[in-house]
């Protein structure tokens, strides 16, 4: 078969056995898929491939200059250049040489007569593990004739630039160069019975399962959804456990197709989407095998039985994959809370998967003395999780451990040293600045040498790494513990008088939290910069990423600059996502403080003013001791003078909840410096690429790296995996080892028009919803009610001009339900699937006592939204 150079010595025209995966680049990921099944024996139809260099041949050389100095990113300006790309090639012409190439492969495949052949583009975009473009591109069949093999090779390479694969590839953000387009002529099936199989649940994640979809004829029908096919699901054992009686597979077909399933996922190491048909002698093809890209990925289990696996990216209110070197650094964090974790039955290590780390909960779910507890704590963290651990303990797939035994041991009651812990309720102000000069006392071991060489600064972040990463376990706890238990206690004798939703909101405007008093600071800021007409014209009407650039530079006014930069000197350790060590801190890239600092100044009114809102919370909540405590009887008087004492001295003390995080950001900080600077050299070295990369390291491969050994190929492959799962549109708290990602049986879905939570932070707001992936560049306009999937503290400044708050993940005692309240906003947590059903723009109204947000319109699920 032809193989005619076009340009740079790659050929035009390739037979398809002589494609194998490591061509994508020349032939788009269907045909390379196609080869390297061609290649390891599988049965797929004789054809050949148009390759990207003729495609390339096709599009002016000015036009194609111009195509490749945009990238994927530029989403804009790739809507606005399709129509003209598409245009370019069904009209340019096709040069001899590449006409007479591919009309000679015809030829050879046709033989004699005519062949009837599928036209099918194969993009460089195309079946990649993390974006299939699945229908994107176009497909033509029972093409006969030269002349209809040209004309709808055109067709082929005109998709590229279709309405609808232009914006996917925008949403999936592809990045990089923008793809190129190949073209398969693959001899046509006359297909008996065609279909898809999916060698894994796509809808549930069950790995175990297969599912089979199938029609008389041809599969494109299956494929377009222009047909109902017959629906098959078969068991790990190959059982049908669901199916038609009277389809058009037999059992033997069904069988054949798992078989080749298997094979095939075996053979490309991951679970397939495969294209397929039979013809009519009974002979099995396969038309196509991609990656099934939806899937969520699991750890694997060193046994047989089935394993539950909770988040450790939800239980800290992120939604995007950790770093390596965040990731080493959340395992040395979490051996400070070990013995407390284990006992809950959760395992002694963090497993991860792609940058997704997970605890093994087991144990706990298996334990009916466990269970309980590790349900309450993942509840009052991630609700509604410990729903979840609840139903999976009723799960006969989980089998109780027998009770009393060794591994049902309940957790023990936690010693109370009341000897420090009545000082600290007594004289809060006393105790409350003990904590704060034992953690200084800590901190300033952390700040390693100003002038050192690589090496040094290495040895010294590994000696304080483990101290700074258990920061939060070593700091004094008995002011922090005895306000918790000054609520509990509270709660108590208020029982029967108040309900635990009244007493939440006692906790409004709590002062001496730092993550308040981070915001407030900003807000105070905002408040300066709008005194200063220019200042304030140049913040709103500027690109956050320009003022960061100037902001670095010094060269923005006065006031901004000095206002910032004090900020960042109190709190440029923080940063969205900030638990994960290799993320940057704002003091790295101030560009999200710019786009809060502009949120913060479209707010006008008292109604909006930050600081007015955080001290009328505190009145309330004053006030509301006050009405608590008086609906007991004053024959009780003792009971209502303690209350009260309770709730004020747990007023004073529950802002330390947040003290011990900023202390391990900034132990972070300090660890961070250091290792930034070891990776300048090893970038100096040649043996990184960037600084930046040594957090795609842990620190035993900065040793090596400091040894000479290369890892620039090593962290680009990081990098990537990193980056495509940062794509991934939803994290499921809890994940079972065969794939499937169980949800609670009632709360949290949609009845309706409302949805269920759990009640947070009281009080009843309607108002447009704001729905937020990513706070870094969110705007949201005063009044807006915010919806995310989670928050962690560096979403919190967008509370200050939020009306209330919706999440999918968090309970209690998150950060965010927390900052909520503390700002007298309603909250509700825990509802399942709210970036989905609630939609940007819509009017809806949460009832933070209730746990209920509601429309007038109806919540209808949406498609994932990429980041």
């Amino acid at each position: 078969m032809p193989t005619e150079g076009m340009t740079h010595g790659e050929p035009a025209v390739l037979d398809l056995a002589a494609v194998n995966s490591t061509m994508a680049g020349l032939v788009g990921g269907k045909a390379a898929n196609l080869g390297e099944m061609l290649s390891a024996g599988f049965h797929v139809p004789d054809g050949f491939c148009v390759t990207t260099s003729a495609y390339r041949e096709i599009l002016a050389h000015d036009a194609q200059a111009g195509l490749d100095a945009l990238t994927a990113a530029d989403s804009g300006r790739l809507v606005e250049v399709a129509e003209r790309f598409r245009d370019h090639v069904l009209r340019a012409p096709i040069p001899a040489p590449l006409e007479d190439a591919v009309l000679l492969a015809y030829q050879e495949l046709s033989g004699r007569n005519p062949a009837d052949v599928a036209v099918r583009s194969s993009s460089t975009a195309e079946d990649l593990p993390d974006a299939s473009f699945a229908g994107q591109y176009d497909t033509y069949l029972n093409v006969r004739g030269a002349d209809e093999v040209i004309a709808n090779l055109r067709k082929c390479w005109a998709s590229l630039w279709s309405e609808r694969a232009t914006q996917y590839g925008a949403a999936h953000h592809t990045g990089g160069e923008l793809p190129v387009i190949a073209v398969i002529v693959q001899r046509m099936v006359d297909a008996q019975c065609a279909g898809v199989l999916y060698t894994a649940n796509p809808v549930t994640g069950n790995r175990t399962e297969v599912l089979v979809e199938a029609t008389p004829g041809l599969g494109e029908a299956v494929v377009s959804g222009t047909v109902t096919p017959d629906h098959y699901r078969l068991a790990a054992d190959g059982q049908v456990v669901e199916g038609p009686d009277d389809g058009c597979l037999s059992a033997a077909q069904l069988a054949e197709l798992r078989a080749l399933g298997q094979s095939l996922e075996k053979h490309f190491g991951a679970p397939q989407d495969v294209e397929w048909a039979i013809d009519r002698d009974g002979e099995l093809w396969i038309t196509q095998s991609r990656p099934i890209t939806t899937l969520f990925p699991v750890p694997q289990p060193g046994d047989q039985s089935l394993h539950a696996y909770w988040s450790v990216n939800v239980y800290q209110g992120i939604s995007q994959p950790f770093t390596p070197m965040g990731a080493y650094m959340v395992r040395q964090r979490q051996r400070g809370m070990q013995h407390y974790m284990g006992t809950l039955g959760f395992s002694s290590e963090i497993i991860d998967v792609d940058g997704w780390l997970y605890w093994d909960i087991t144990d706990g779910v298996r334990s009916p003395a466990k269970r309980p507890k590790m349900a309450a704590f993942v509840d009052s963290l991630a609700a509604p999780t410990g729903q979840i651990v609840t139903q999976l303990g009723e799960d006969p797939r989980f089998p109780s451990v027998p009770s009393g035994s060794a591994q049902d041991a309940p957790p023990a009651k936690r010693k109370r040293r009341w000897e420090r812990l009545v000082p600290a309720l007594l004289w809060p102000n006393v105790s409350r600045e003990r904590v704060f000069r034992g953690a200084e006392r800590q901190l300033s071991r952390f700040t390693g040498p100003a002038k050192a060489t690589a090496r040094q600064r290495l040895e010294f972040v590994k000696s304080v790494c483990r101290d700074v990463c258990q920061i939060e376990a070593n700091l004094p706890r008995d002011a922090n513990t005895a306000g918790g238990l000054a609520q509990q206690y509270a709660t108590n004798l208020l029982r029967g008088y108040a309900t635990a939703t009244e007493i939440t909101t006692v906790f409004g405007g709590v002062p001496h939290n730092p993550t308040t008093e981070m915001d407030l600071q900003l807000w105070r800021l905002a408040r300066r910069v709008r005194e200063d007409a220019e200042a304030c014209r140049l913040l709103v009407e500027t690109a956050p990423d320009e003022l960061a650039a100037k902001q670095l530079a010094g060269a923005l006014p006065a006031v901004v600059q000095s206002g910032v930069a004090s900020f960042l000197a109190s709190y440029g350790c923080r940063a969205t996502a900030e638990i994960d060590f290799g993320v940057p801190r704002w003091s790295d890239d101030p560009e999200p403080i710019f786009v809060m600092l502009a949120n913060f100044l479209r707010a006008s009114g008292q109604e909006q003013d930050a600081e007015q809102r955080f001290a009328s919370a505190a009145a309330a909540a004053e006030a509301k001791i006050d009405e608590l405590v008086r609906r007991i009887p004053l024959s009780r008087l003792p009971r209502r003078w303690l209350a009260r004492f309770l709730l004020r001295r747990s007023r004073a003390l529950r802002g330390l909840r947040e003290f011990p995080k900023l202390c391990l950001m900034r132990g972070f900080q300090a660890l961070r410096t250091q290792l930034l600077a070891v990776g300048a050299d090893l970038a100096a070295a040649n043996v990184l690429s960037r600084a930046e990369d040594v957090m795609f390291l842990d620190l035993t491969e900065v040793d090596a790296a400091l040894d000479g050994q290369d890892f620039r190929a090593v962290v680009a492959e990081r990098q990537a995996v990193y980056d495509r799962e940062r794509r991934r549109p939803r994290v499921p708290s809890i994940l079972l080892s065969d794939g499937t990602a169980p949800e609670v049986n009632a709360a949290g879905s949609a009845s309706g028009s409302s949805l269920t939570g759990l009640a947070a932070a009281a009080g009843r707001v309607t108002g447009v919803a704001r729905v937020v992936f990513d706070p870094n560049d969110a705007h949201v306009e005063p009044g807006e009610i915010l919806v995310a999937s989670t928050t962690d503290p560096g979403w919190t400044p967008l509370f200050l001009t939020a009306a209330a708050l919706v999440t999918e993940t968090g309970g209690m005692i998150s950060h965010g339900t927390t900052i909520a309240r503390e700002y007298g906003i309603p909250a509700v947590v825990g509802v399942s699937n709210a970036t989905r059903l609630i939609r940007t723009g819509q009017v809806i109204t949460v009832d933070g006592s209730a746990g209920v947000v509601s429309s007038d319109e109806p919540l209808v699920q949406a498609e994932p939204v990429g980041r």
